[in-house]
């Protein structure tokens, strides 16, 4: 038996997250004769087919299913090569691939962390990328990330809270709503409703399913200044995250609900003692700076 190849691996790793081979060997700029080839090639070096061809789809076999979580260990040992490579002595460079679930955790949450890290490690380089929650889980699974703002909870992974939202309801300036100091849930179904597609959508649905209410959905959208635009035009109420919206917005207002509901976004990663020395040096400092932030709240007390 021939060993097999790093490409050869990678190919696997992403015939998991592909709805075909062809597709899985497309998005690592492989023709579909080459991706063929590969898993072939693979197959052979390891003396046993990986993939069950007879199935609808990408279905591994289940010598593939046991094979799987150590060609991802792999992939994780070899990012932590190449990461310490990077960081050089006292990581004096070095690059950490932050994921985030959303605008919550991007322009509010994530921040006044990577200021204070970048005042401790200059050198070092921060890639913020934003995907949905989903899918940044997904990619801290399949190690292309070792760190990411997500919601909780995430069971199997480790976690450090960083700050709690709750959603509030968006209405237009002027509406009777609007004069009130708390919006009773149920109100919020009388009107157009525009739903966000982004974060929080699975928090506000199962808000109103939670007290058996159904909101009237004229619209549905992603991008947050679309729903504040069509808010303030007096195109419907919304309900967002807090952590999401600007202090002020023109021809909208924001008002808490009545009854309710939070989320905790927080730092995760699938094993703190396997950390990068970069991504440590993060979970390290996100964890002085959540203790800084309860003792401040301490002394306010």
């Amino acid at each position: 038996m021939s060993a097999p190849t790093l490409r050869q691996l990678e190919l696997l790793l992403t015939l998991v997250s592909s709805e075909g081979i062809a597709g899985a060997g497309a998005k690592l700029g492989m023709s579909p004769s080459a991706t063929s080839h590969a898993l072939r090639a693979l197959e052979t070096a390891l003396g046993t087919e990986l993939i069950d061809r007879n199935a609808s789809g990408v279905v591994l076999t289940y010598t593939g299913e046991q094979v799987l979580p150590h060609v991802r260990d792999v992939f994780a040992s070899l990012q932590l090569v190449q990461a310490t490579a990077l960081a050089g002595a006292e990581l004096k460079t070095g690059l950490l691939r932050l994921g985030s679930f959303g605008a919550s955790a991007t322009i509010r949450v994530l921040p006044p962390l990577l200021e204070r890290f970048k005042a401790r490690y200059p050198g070092v380089e921060v890639l913020v990328t934003e995907k949905p929650d989903e899918q940044t889980t997904r990619d801290l699974i399949e190690r292309r990330l070792e760190l990411a703002a997500v919601t909780l909870p995430k069971a199997d992974f480790d976690t450090q809270t960083l700050a709690v939202d709750e959603l509030v309801a968006v209405l237009p300036v002027g509406h009777p709503l609007a004069a009130l100091p708390a919006v009773p849930l149920a109100d919020m179904t009388h009107d157009p409703f525009v739903l966000t597609r982004a974060g929080s959508q699975t928090l506000v649905t199962q808000l109103f399913a939670r007290h058996d209410l159904r909101p009237r959905v004229t619209f549905e959208v992603l991008q947050l200044m679309s729903i504040l635009e069509l808010v303030a035009a007096g195109k419907g109420v919304s309900i967002l995250a807090k952590l999401a919206l600007p202090d002020r917005y023109e021809g909208v207002v924001f008002r808490p609900l009545s009854p309710g509901t939070s989320r905790h976004i927080g730092l995760v990663c699938l094993n703190e003692s396997r950390l990068s020395p970069v991504a440590r040096a993060f979970w390290q400092e996100t964890r002085r700076y959540q203790a800084s932030l309860k003792a401040v709240r301490g002394t306010q007390a």
